[in-house]
């Protein structure tokens, strides 16, 4: 029996590079747990892009994720992929690759882009674009300060174990209560559309279904 490649296995399982038309199919978003809570945001959507790094381990793949610096304007000390809006006449792939090496110093030439997730709708107006994308060995990273407090990897078998993760509610400040996903390892608590867009990478790989 021919041994699957576990690099291709979730290849064919993402959107292919030359066929992402996020306008054109549904998207997760920030209110997948609360649909009555959605409104149209009245204009058009800020594309963004960011990188879904898996690295090959000796236990297999994890996936490269940062914690936000806690002087940020906004989600201070969230955990976050490496990732930001798209310039003028930049594509996702251009976006994610750039806002890596800005923000964790990741050299693009060490990452080999192979598909899209499913795109995701941020409650801020963002319409975001997640690259997945292996990153080969001999990386070195380097956090930039004013962005980024801290890089880790997580084991992707733990992120796409739906069993990991829990719903939770927060009060925003307009008092409206949002419910969102959640999960911890080893201390960081890696929620809202960060989960959302794991969660959704679990269904295009294992479908709705989980197998």
């Amino acid at each position: 029996m021919t041994e699957i490649n576990p690099h291709d296995w979730i290849t064919d399982r993402l959107e292919p590079l030359d066929r992402l038309s996020p306008v054109d199919r549904r998207w997760s978003s920030d209110f997948d747990l609360d649909p009555e809570n959605w409104s149209s945001p009245g204009t058009p959507l800020t594309p963004a892009a960011v990188l879904v790094g898996l690295i090959e381990r000796d236990h297999g793949l994890n996936v490269l994720l940062t914690r936000r610096s806690d002087n940020m304007r906004s989600h201070t000390g969230q955990v976050a992929f490496p990732g930001g809006r798209q310039d003028p006449g930049e594509g996702p792939i251009e976006a994610a690759l750039r806002e890596a090496h800005e923000e964790v110093g990741l050299e693009p030439h060490f990452v080999r882009p192979v598909g899209f997730s499913t795109p995701y709708q941020t409650g801020t107006g963002f319409l975001v674009t997640p690259v997945v994308g292996f990153i080969r060995h001999g990386f070195t990273l380097t956090p930039n300060p004013g962005e980024v407090a801290d890089i880790f990897e997580t084991p992707l078998s733990f992120l796409m174990d739906l069993g990991n993760y829990q719903e939770h509610e927060r009060e925003l400040p307009s008092g409206v209560k949002r419910r969102f996903y959640a999960t911890t390892h080893e201390a960081q608590y890696i929620w809202g559309a960060t989960a959302g867009m794991l969660r959704a990478l679990h269904g295009r790989l294992y479908g709705a279904n989980g197998s």
